[in-house]
C-alpha cells in the first residue's frame, strides 16, 4: 500500500499561517513527532508520496527521498490519500480494503482508499482528477472525522500528545551520560536519556506528571529543571532552562530561561532569559534576551487570534502564546501580546511596550510601526548566514519558495505598512 498525503491550495491551510506558509500541514509538529510521522506509525504504508503547494515542492523534494506533486505516484498500488489536517485517531480505517472515500459531515474528502484494480475507473492524472473522480464512483462514508483546524489546535493538543508519543515509543531508561548529581522525581520509567545524550550535574527531571524523553546528543546543562511531559530534540542544547510541563523542542535548537506548553520547530534560539508560553516557533527563529509573550489575558477570557490582520478568531481557549514564523527575528526586551501572530522572514525591534497582535511576514517593526524595511533581499543574506552556522545551505529552489511567499503575504503586508505611514506622518506632525 502506498500511503498520499495532500495539502491542497485552499482557504483552510492559511488557518496554519505563519508556520505553513514555508513546509506542508503535514510536517507539523505535535507531540514527539510530526502529524505525517504519526500517519505513517498508523498505516505502515510500503511507500509515500506528497503532494503540495507547487511553490514548496521543490524545496520539499530537496529534503524528502518521496515522490512530491507527482501523478505517476498514483497507480501501481493500493493506495491510501490523507488529507494532511485527519488527526491520526480519526483514521480507524484498514490501510488496505475495499475501496471508499471519507468525507466529514460538512462533506469534506478527508481519505479515499483504492483499490489498485479500481484504478482503472478513476482519472489518475492529477491528485485533483482523482479526488473528484473517487467522489463520483466510489462508495461515500461519511462520518464525524476529526482534523486539526488551527495552528493553535496543535499547541493546545501537544502536552497530551507528547505522553501517547512517549508510550509509542516504548523507552525508557538511561542509554545517554549522566553527571551526578541529578535528581529524578516521579517513575524512572517515565524519562529516557537516548544515547549520546549529556545531562551535566546539578539538573533536575520531574516525570511525576509526565514522561520525559532527551533525544539523541541532546545536552541539558547545570541548574536546568525540565517538568514532563516533554520532549527534547536531537543536538538541542537547554541552558539552565526552566522548561515546564508540555513542551516539543524539536533538533538543533538553542534554548533558555522559562518555556511552557511551547511547540518549536528546530533550529531556533530562545538563549537568553525571557518567557515563552502556549507558542509555536518556527525554523531558524532568534528570540532575542528577554523576550517575552502572554499567554493569558488579564480578564482570563478567551484569547483571539488575528490570522491575516484582519478578523480575530476566538481560539476557545484562555491560554494561546504567539505564533511564530521562520526565519523571524526579535530584538532583546520585544513584548509580544497574547494570541500574537508573528509572519515569516520579519524582523522585529522592541519598543518597551506591547507589540500589535499581527505582523505580516517580511515586515521590519521598527519604532512602532510596519514598515518594508531594506527589502526581501538583506533577510535571505541574514537567512543564508544563519543556516550555514548549522552547516545547512540557503539554496535557489529555498529562495524561490520565499519569492512567492513574499507574493502571497503583499496584500496583508502592503496593508499594515500603509498603517505604519499614516502613524509616522501623525507622529512628526503633531
Amino acid at each position: 500500500m502506498r500511503l498520499v498525503l495532500f495539502d491542497l491550495d485552499s482557504e483552510s491551510r492559511q488557518c496554519f499561517y505563519p508556520l505553513a506558509l514555508s513546509r506542508p500541514i503535514w510536517e507539523l509538529r505535535c507531540g514527539m513527532t510530526s502529524l505525517c510521522e504519526k500517519l505513517i506509525a498508523k498505516t505502515s504504508p510500503a511507500s509515500i508520496a506528497g503532494f503540495l503547494p507547487d511553490y514548496m515542492a521543490d524545496v520539499y523534494r530537496e529534503n524528502s527521498d518521496w515522490p512530491v506533486n507527482d501523478p505517476t505516484s498514483l497507480a501501481g498500488d493500493d493506495l491510501l490519500l490523507v488529507d494532511a489536517r485527519l488527526k491520526v485517531d480519526a483514521l480507524d480505517i484498514e490501510s488496505v480494503g475495499p475501496s471508499q472515500v471519507g468525507v466529514d459531515e460538512q462533506g469534506r474528502c478527508l481519505y479515499v482508499r483504492v483499490a489498485e484494480a479500481d484504478l482503472e475507473q478513476l482519472d489518475t492524472s492529477s491528485l485533483e482528477s482523482l479526488l473528484a473522480s473517487a467522489r463520483d464512483s466510489l462508495p461515500v462514508v461519511q462520518g464525524p472525522l476529526a482534523c486539526w483546524n488551527y495552528i493553535w489546535d496543535l499547541i493546545l493538543a501537544n502536552a497530551e500528545q507528547l505522553t501517547i508519543d512517549f508510550q509509542a515509543a516504548g523507552r525508557s531508561g538511561i542509554e545517554g551520560t549522566v553527571e551526578e548529581p541529578l535528581s529524578i522525581r516521579g517513575s524512572a520509567s517515565d524519562v529516557y536519556v537516548a544515547p549520546g545524550a549529556l545531562v551535566h550535574p546539578q539538573v533536575v527531571i520531574d516525570a511525576e506528571h509526565g514522561p520525559v524523553y532527551l533525544d539523541e546528543d541532546s545536552e541539558v546543562h547545570p541548574f536546568s529543571r525540565i517538568e514532563g511531559p516533554c520532549y527534547v530534540g536531537k543536538k538541542t542544547l537547554l541552558l539552565g532552562a526552566k522548561c515546564r510541563e508540555g513542551n516539543s523542542i524539536g533538533p538543533v535548537c538553542r534554548v533558555g530561561g522559562e518555556v511552557e506548553e511551547s511547540i518549536i520547530h528546530g533550529y531556533s534560539n530562545k538563549y537568553h532569559d525571557g518567557f515563552l508560553g502556549h507558542a509555536y516557533v518556527g525554523e531558524w527563529v532568534n528570540l532575542g534576551a528577554l523576550t517575552t509573550n502572554s499567554d493569558l489575558k488579564n480578564d482570563y477570557s478567551n484569547v483571539s487570534v488575528s490570522l491575516d490582520g484582519g478578523k480575530a478568531i476566538d481560539t476557545g481557549s484562555r491560554k494561546v502564546g504567539s505564533m511564530i514564523g521562520d526565519h523571524t527575528k526579535t530584538s532583546i526586551g520585544t513584548l509580544l501580546n497574547t494570541g500574537t501572530n508573528l509572519g515569516a522572514m520579519a524582523l522585529i525591534a522592541a519598543t518597551g511596550s506591547l507589540l500589535p497582535k499581527f505582523i505580516p511576514s517580511f515586515a521590519w517593526f521598527v519604532e512602532g510601526v510596519v514598515t518594508k524595511g531594506f527589502g526581501k533581499g538583506k533577510l535571505y543574506e541574514t537567512a543564508a548566514t544563519v543556516m550555514d552556522r548549522r552547516g545547512h545551505s540557503w539554496t535557489a529552489s529555498q529562495e524561490a519558495m520565499w519569492d512567492e511567499i513574499f507574493k502571497l503575504t503583499a496584500e496583508s503586508r502592503g496593508d499594515a505598512v500603509k498603517r505604519g505611514r499614516r502613524l509616522l506622518y501623525a507622529k512628526h506632525n503633531n
